[in-house]
């Protein structure tokens, strides 16, 4: 009997060196994924969890330093009791299903927001395996949980301000690297390119700060349909931009103006 083949991942013709270091995703649109199938939304969130399962091992993979998804945000916290419950439950069983090819993979999880928030057992969870795999230097998963991005800012200017009051800075010392130190992401690299799913418009609250000079991609693709195949169209139009970063086309390619 012929052996069969595998077919070829379509991340696999990727030019790797023009990939972002620091990746982020709005996972949007499981409910209306299960609604279109006219299930329920929890088995859209239970379909996404295996994107995220797919899309980390491709960062892996590809070598991919960063990897934020966006995945509860404050706002959701008004979401149903029932849905709300669910995906902490959900959180739950990813994590520690995930837990030991973290570890073996170097990769390292973190978490952004208010994580003080979460149910004591998700939070503890989420704890024990941040320390697990604090060793991991290979690539980061940062799970944005009960996140906001003006939440963030406010948090930071705080902080800044107990800093200020206890003679630790001067106000006139306070600049971007200042408030960056104070941001969650303290420590990561800028965001490179941003993802959202299921055809909405709008960074929702995400990352403000980190993504000022990020490369936007929008998809009508819903979250729990975005595999391989999606995330290679995502990185693909990601390397034909051209990054000027306030410069012209010319300065970066060195020619005179």
């Amino acid at each position: 009997m012929a052996s069969t083949i595998p077919e070829p991942s379509p991340l696999d013709r990727l030019d790797t060196s023009a990939l972002p270091r620091h990746l982020a995703v709005i996972m949007d649109g499981n409910g209306r994924w299960a609604k279109s199938k006219g299930w329920r939304r929890v088995r859209g969130h239970e379909e996404g969890a295996e994107s995220v399962r797919v899309v980390v091992r491709a960062c892996r993979k590809l070598g991919i330093k960063v990897l934020t998804l966006y995945a509860f945000s404050e706002e959701n916290w008004a979401r149903p009791k029932t849905e709300v419950e669910a995906l902490m439950r959900l959180l739950g069983r990813f994590l520690k299903s995930e837990r030991q090819e973290m570890i073996d993979r170097g990769i390292r999880l973190m978490a952004s927001g208010s994580v003080e928030r979460l149910p004591t057992k998700t939070r503890e969870l989420l704890q024990q395996i941040m320390d697990d795999t604090a060793g991991g230097e290979r690539m980061v998963l940062n799970l944005a949980l009960s996140y906001g991005g003006r939440q963030e800012l406010v948090r930071a200017a705080r902080r800044l301000a107990a800093r200020a009051v206890a003679g630790e800075l001067v106000p006139e010392a306070i600049g971007e690297a200042e408030l960056e130190g104070e941001l969650y992401t303290a420590g990561l690299p800028q965001v490179d390119l941003l993802i959202r799913t299921s055809g909405e418009l709008r960074v929702s609250n995400f990352l403000l700060w980190q993504i000022a000079y990020a490369e936007f991609y929008f998809t009508e693709t819903y979250w729990p349909d975005f595999r391989e195949q999606e995330m290679a169209k995502a990185l693909t139009a990601f390397a034909e931009r051209e990054r000027r970063f306030g410069q012209t086309g010319e300065q970066l390619k060195g020619e005179s103006a």
